[in-house]
C-alpha cells in the first residue's frame, strides 16, 4: 500500500486517539466528545452552555493538551477591556518608538470563560477574529495563528451581572453544545480518577497541528450533492419565513452546517454526506442564531423544537 493508500487510516487512527484521550478526563459524554471533533474538523468556534462545574474548562484545556496546541484562558469579567483580550500599542521610552504587544487572542485554542459576563463592547473584540482569524489595532492587522478556535462558555440559568450575547456574536459560534451532569456511575468515577491528581495533568498529546490542519484541508474535499446542499439551504429559507421567529438562520449559519456535515460525514469514513447528516448536526448548529418573536418565547417554545419541526415538514432529498 502507497503513503498516500494509508494516510487515511493514520488520520481515522489520529481521531481515534484524541477521542480517547478525552474521554480520561471527561466521562461518559461519547456523542459530545464527537461532537466536539467534528466541530475542530469543521474549523468552527465551539459554545459550550452549561452550570458550573460540568467540566467545561477542563475540556478546552484537555483539547488543547492532546493536539500539542497552545492554550489561554481569559475569565470575561465586567470590567475586562477589549485590549485585555486583543493586546495593545505600548511605548516604549528606551527606544523611543511604539510596539504592538500580543493579547492573550494570540493562541490555538482561547477558551472565553463566561463570555457573558463581560461588556459588550468587550464581547465584540473578539467578532473579527472569530470570523477572520485576524485582529487590527490602530489600523494594522495582525494576523492570528493558522489554527485558531474560540471555545466560549456560558451559565444559561444564571442572569445578575451577565451581558446576554448578541446576534452577530452567536452566529460566529458553529455549533453551540451542552455537556450536562454525568451520569450516577460516571460521577462516581470523576471520584476516583481524581482521587490524588487531576488526570489531565498525565495527559499527553496525540497530535499535532499540522495534523489538524490538514484533517481540516481534507474535510473540505468531502462531497455535497447539490441536493443535499438545496436541502440545507431549504431549511435555512424555511427558519427566515417562520411565523415565531423574528430572524431566522443566516448565509454564515447555512454556510457552517456544511461544513459541519462535511466533517461529520469525515468523521465517519465517508467521502460524502448524505442528508441524515443535515439531521444529526442541524439543531447544534442552527437553533442558537435564531430570536424568538415575544409570543413563542412566553409560550415556552424553544430554538431547538423550531428547528425540529422545520426538519419535519422540509423534503427530505432522496
Amino acid at each position: 500500500m502507497d503513503e498516500n493508500q494509508s494516510k487515511p487510516v493514520e488520520q481515522n487512527q489520529v481521531i481515534e486517539k484524541i477521542l480517547d484521550n478525552l474521554s480520561l478526563i471527561i466521562k461518559g459524554k461519547s456523542q459530545i466528545l464527537r461532537d466536539i471533533i467534528i466541530s475542530i474538523l469543521g474549523g468552527v468556534n465551539i459554545l459550550l452552555e452549561d452550570v458550573p462545574g460540568t467540566g467545561k474548562t477542563t475540556l478546552a484545556k484537555g483539547l488543547a493538551r492532546s493536539i500539542e496546541g497552545d492554550f489561554r484562558r481569559i475569565q470575561f469579567t465586567p470590567d475586562l477591556l477589549p485590549a485585555d483580550v486583543l493586546g495593545s500599542t505600548v511605548y516604549n521610552p528606551r527606544e523611543g518608538s511604539f510596539y504592538f504587544k500580543q493579547g492573550p487572542v494570540f493562541t490555538n485554542i482561547l477558551l472565553a470563560d463566561e463570555i457573558n459576563r463581560a461588556s459588550p463592547r468587550t464581547q465584540s473584540s473578539l467578532l473579527e477574529a472569530m470570523n477572520e482569524s485576524q485582529v487590527t489595532i490602530d489600523g494594522v492587522r495582525h494576523p492570528l495563528p493558522e489554527f485558531f478556535m474560540v471555545v466560549a462558555t456560558q451559565n444559561p440559568v444564571e442572569f445578575h451581572g451577565t451581558y446576554p450575547l448578541p446576534e452577530a456574536q452567536l452566529d460566529r459560534f458553529g455549533i453551540s453544545l451542552t455537556l450536562g451532569y454525568p451520569a450516577v456511575e460516571d460521577e462516581v468515577d470523576v471520584y476516583y480518577t481524581q482521587n490524588e491528581r487531576h488526570p489531565i495533568e498525565d495527559l499527553k498529546a496525540v497530535a499535532d497541528l499540522s495534523h489538524m490542519s490538514d484533517l481540516q484541508g481534507r474535510v473540505k474535499k468531502v462531497r455535497v450533492s447539490k441536493p443535499v446542499a438545496y436541502y440545507i439551504a431549504n431549511i435555512a429559507d424555511a427558519s427566515r419565513n417562520h411565523p415565531e421567529l423574528k430572524l431566522g438562520v443566516s448565509t454564515r449559519g447555512s454556510l457552517m452546517l456544511y461544513r459541519m456535515i462535511q466533517a461529520r460525514a469525515f468523521m465517519e469514513g465517508r467521502e460524502y454526506t448524505t442528508p441524515d447528516d443535515v439531521k444529526a448536526m442541524a439543531v447544534k448548529v442552527l437553533a442558537h442564531r435564531l430570536v424568538l418573536d415575544t409570543k413563542a418565547r412566553y409560550s415556552g417554545m424553544t430554538k431547538a423544537q423550531i428547528i425540529e419541526d422545520i426538519l419535519k415538514t422540509t423534503p427530505v432529498p432522496t
